[in-house]
């Protein structure tokens, strides 16, 4: 059997590795990873696989930036040659970037098989392109591979057959649980708790710059009662840029940083007294660590993490922000010795998801 990969950001590395693992230990299975190339730079991309131990790509389609449109429309392009030559038996696709989509129809139009690992998760919101893309998704995919319940009943009340859905897991938690270990010997040696730890990279935050100035205000004043650490994103730091805030020259005021490989923000995240992020996967990290996190959105499509986990949404009310960390912060600054997770919290974030699915390939013959 043949089974064909497609990544293309950063999340999706962290979801395939522990797949590609699997399925490796099933003879039957040949293997191949396609990466779009939709993150493309060395601090985004190929750290991220020498850290998570996934062999180099068979294929780069090196597509690059671009309009949501012009960037799913190349990966299609790019990607369709590239499935008609291989002529596999399924392609798994992760997640909810533009190369998600893009795979999933190119090999709806051709009749080859899909399965989405990380599928069902709805925030509600479709005026985030993410949430097109995994709506979509889930709709031409074969095989649909949910990391909780609420995954479930979101494909069954868009009317998916049961029969095409398989609870498995969360395939991020079996990247943390496998790397934690070795994360604690990349924490940096020029940070010292408590600090708070900020990721900003989507649209409605960074792009919007008064609102994104008001919310650098917001850290700077929490700045003055811990460290704030700002791994910058690229599109982030465009924007910091136009805003003259790239330079990290005051005194006072959040630390920027490099965006970091894997490894190195896994340990801050671990150590951290309160995580500030409008990032989807960084909310179940959080979770599992037990480290309290203030997601600056509206809605998530992982509701889990705040009914059964440390997340709290805070939206853009930068008032409720202020109040969540008071209160974070009033419990008194975490200890330097990192947290214990807790992988039986949630069913099946025990870090056999991959395991799971590949089981369920073989098993179905895909």
């Amino acid at each position: 059997m043949h089974t064909l990969h497609v990544v293309g950001a950063r999340p999706n590395f962290m979801k395939a590795a522990p797949v590609l693992r699997a399925l490796a230990s099933y003879p039957s299975v040949r293997q191949t990873l396609v990466h779009t190339g939709q993150h493309y730079d060395a601090a985004m991309s190929d750290v991220f696989f020498q850290q998570l131990g996934m062999p180099a790509p068979d294929c780069n389609l090196g597509v690059g930036s671009g309009t949501h449109a012009q960037q799913t429309a190349t990966i299609m392009q790019a990607f369709e040659p590239v499935a008609c030559e291989c002529r596999p038996d399924l392609v798994l696709v992760y997640g909810d970037v533009n190369s998600t989509l893009a795979a999933a129809l190119v090999c709806a139009k051709l009749g080859v098989r899909v399965g989405h690992v990380e599928a069902g998760l709805r925030s509600g919101d479709r005026s985030m392109p993410e949430e097109i893309n995994r709506v979509l998704t889930d709709q031409i995919s074969d095989l649909l591979f949910t990391p909780s319940e609420d995954g479930d009943e979101n494909l069954l009340r868009e009317g998916i057959a049961r029969s095409k859905i398989y609870r498995v897991g969360n395939v991020m938690i079996d990247s943390l649980l496998a790397l934690l270990p070795r994360a604690e010997d990349c924490f940096r040696a020029d940070v010292t708790p408590p600090y708070a730890l900020v990721t900003l990279h989507r649209p409605s935050n960074v792009d919007d710059l008064p609102w994104l100035r008001d919310l650098l205000t917001t850290l700077s004043e929490l700045s003055t009662q811990l460290t704030v650490l700002f791994p910058v994103h690229p599109r982030t730091r465009e924007r910091l840029q136009e805003l003259g805030l790239a330079r990290n020259e005051a005194e006072n005021g959040p630390r920027f940083l490099a965006p970091l490989p894997y490894l190195e923000f896994l340990a801050l995240q671990r150590r951290a007294t309160v995580v500030i992020t409008d990032s989807g996967g960084i909310q179940e990290e959080t979770t599992l660590l037990g480290v309290p996190c203030l997601t600056v959105r509206e809605n998530t499509e992982r509701p889990i993490t705040v009914t059964m986990g440390t997340n709290q949404l805070v939206g853009r009310d930068l008032e409720k922000l202020r109040s969540a960390a008071k209160e974070i912060l009033s419990k008194g600054p975490s200890s330097q010795t990192p947290a214990t997770p807790r992988p039986r919290r949630i069913p099946l974030w025990d870090g056999n998801a991959a395991a799971r699915i590949a089981q369920i390939i073989v098993r179905d013959g895909a």
